[in-house]
């Protein structure tokens, strides 16, 4: 399975912070934004991504992120030059994924919960269709909202419902089959002229090969689109991190505990920013993986 994060757009809801640097590089807790959609790729254990994003932001990405070899991984880049819609990321990417299934996360989406890893793992394999991830909310008229079935199925998607039939609305992570690449080709624009992702969901639907993954009681999902969802993503985060003296997203250590770096490399990449508390946690990881 290939990767793609999606982290273009203006920002236009957190301006004026937004107007110096991209949302995805806003720091939430003590990292930068994009590495919590990051590690959701590579807790799902791909590790060829695609970085998506506006041709000014991209230098920024690549200064943080590089390559990717540091962490395992093989990260690359492409423009998304004017807002084309989310479905437009899998035409950016045609190359990229190839004969392959993809995964899409969105850039300012956050995931965590126990045994994430073990959900992704089960339902990222041979996939035939698409695979969303729902979430329970209490306003599911703001979203777009998911039916199913008895076995899970996806009978139906409704967007921003007035008399929503569900309250499992759709997060910013997707799997996908190859097909969509040519889905996503052949959807017609929304009249703002963008390929919504929503119209190549209702394909799969369709064909009756769309399943719906309830994230469950207790997992949290937070979309940080807004000034006020950006400071709670940031009060979680932090509380969680203080109280159970971990890490959330921390990139280094999901790399060395899905096996894509060695603990000595993992204690480099602490040592070359030791002087911060992330990097003494990384170096502290990667101690007792070495024990």
């Amino acid at each position: 399975m290939k990767g793609i994060i999606l982290a273009g757009g203006a920002g236009t809801r957190l301006y004026p912070i937004t107007l110096a640097v991209s949302k995805q590089l806003i720091p939430v807790g003590d990292k930068p934004m994009i590495y919590y959609p990051l590690s959701v790729l590579m807790l799902a254990d791909v590790r060829e991504i695609l970085i998506i994003a506006t041709p000014a932001d991209l230098p920024q990405f690549r200064r943080l992120l590089g390559d990717g070899s540091h962490l395992g991984l093989q990260i690359d880049y492409a423009e998304q030059a004017h807002p084309g819609g989310l479905a437009e990321a899998f035409i950016i990417g045609a190359d990229h994924i190839g004969t392959d299934s993809v995964a899409l996360v969105l850039g300012d989406n956050i995931f965590h919960g126990q045994r994430f890893s073990d959900v992704l793992a089960e339902h990222a394999g041979d996939i035939h269709g698409c695979v969303l991830f729902g979430y329970a909310v209490h306003d599911p008229h703001r979203y777009g909202v998911g039916v199913t079935d008895e076995e899970g199925r996806l009978v139906s998607i409704e967007e921003k419902p007035a008399r929503p039939r569900s309250n499992r609305a759709i997060t910013g992570l997707y799997f996908y089959d190859n097909d969509v690449v040519n889905i996503a080709k052949n959807i017609t624009p929304s009249p703002r002229g963008e390929l919504e992702i929503s119209d190549v969901n209702r394909v799969y639907v369709e064909r009756g090969t769309a399943s719906l993954v309830d994230l469950g009681r207790g997992f949290a999902w937070l979309d940080t689109g807004t000034p006020e969802s950006l400071r709670e993503a940031a009060q979680y985060v932090s509380i969680l991190e203080h109280r159970q003296g971990i890490r959330i997203a921390c990139v280094e250590e999901v790399a060395l505990r899905m096996g894509f770096i060695d603990a000595e490399a993992c204690h480099a990449l602490g040592a070359a920013i030791g002087k911060s508390e992330y990097g003494q946690y990384v170096m502290s990881i990667a101690g007792e993986f070495g024990r």
